[in-house]
């Protein structure tokens, strides 16, 4: 894992717990496995089995399912929780009745958002490209959303799949070749993990790009709207803190960002002559330069 994935998922939870008065090693053992692999059950359930956590803190859907399987009783905290009803994993988001609680980031209407935003940096644009990927459970929403925006507003959508980080080369490549004049990156653990990757790859090709996290945008990503994760680990810390009180998780209802994070990389925006809009950047809340 990235040294920064590491510290926007474990720096900032080990922070949130901080903030409830929990320590490591003084009032509470954190033991981290970064060689957990959601497509692994087994090795999930080797985990539990050994260990016997109080709390399993998963950082963000596939793991909380796989998690789930492992266990019906020991409770699951996922600060990124996505279709978590239709998965399976909640009754509903305000009583989730299960073992599994957390923070849901995908907000309703934010991909039109994106669209909005792609067409404030590039206004006479008329082909939007979607970096897709399909086998994480927060994209299909996504897609169908962006596809309603750009329908409303007469853009036409190319779409490309990335079902691994080897794929994503490839995949942008091919909506450089179909002409996109600007490409939105959907918000999945995949393309949040390349995030040092896909923003060097995009400004190579000089293609502008549309994130939700900006943690693309530092790595040479254009500009991004969408949820802060870093509050979204850090506010994990007030479930665990509930749950070692005496709260059942399925009584915690789920939350969502009531703040949304605006930033633009103007190093990039120069690199590919695009004109950031003033009033754009009186709204950004973080520009890299």
């Amino acid at each position: 894992m990235p040294k920064f994935m590491v510290e926007l998922v474990f720096g900032n939870f080990v922070k949130g717990l901080s903030e409830f008065g929990y320590e490591q090693g003084r009032n509470i053992d954190i033991i981290r496995r970064t060689n957990i692999f959601p497509d692994r059950v087994p090795s999930i359930e080797e985990m539990v089995t050994l260990l016997k956590p109080d709390i399993i803190a998963v950082p963000a859907t596939l793991e909380a399912v796989a998690a789930r399987k492992a266990t019906s009783t020991i409770p699951i905290v996922c600060p990124a929780l996505a279709d978590a009803v239709h998965l399976g994993l909640i009754a509903s988001e305000a009583r989730p009745g299960g073992n599994v609680t957390g923070i849901e980031p995908y907000i309703t209407g934010l991909p039109t958002k994106q669209i909005e935003l792609a067409r404030e940096i590039a206004p006479k644009a008329r082909r939007i490209g979607l970096l897709t990927n399909m086998n994480d459970p927060k994209g299909p929403p996504q897609i169908g959303d962006l596809r309603a925006a750009c329908e409303a507003l007469s853009l036409s959508v190319v779409e490309a799949n990335a079902s691994a980080a080897k794929d994503i080369p490839n995949a942008l490549a091919a909506l450089v070749n179909e002409k996109v004049d600007v490409a939105v990156i959907l918000q999945t653990n995949l393309l949040l993990n390349m995030s040092e990757q896909i923003g060097p790859i995009a400004l190579e090709m000089r293609l502008p790009t549309v994130f939700g996290y900006r943690e693309h945008v530092i790595h040479g990503g254009l500009v991004s709207y969408g949820v802060d994760l870093r509050s979204c680990y850090r506010r994990a810390g007030y479930f665990v803190d509930k749950i070692l009180r005496g709260a059942h998780p399925g009584d915690l209802p789920i939350e969502f960002p009531s703040k949304l994070w605006l930033a633009v990389n103007l190093k990039t925006a120069k690199a590919l002559d695009v004109a950031v809009p003033a009033g754009l950047l009186t709204r950004t809340d973080e520009v890299i330069e």
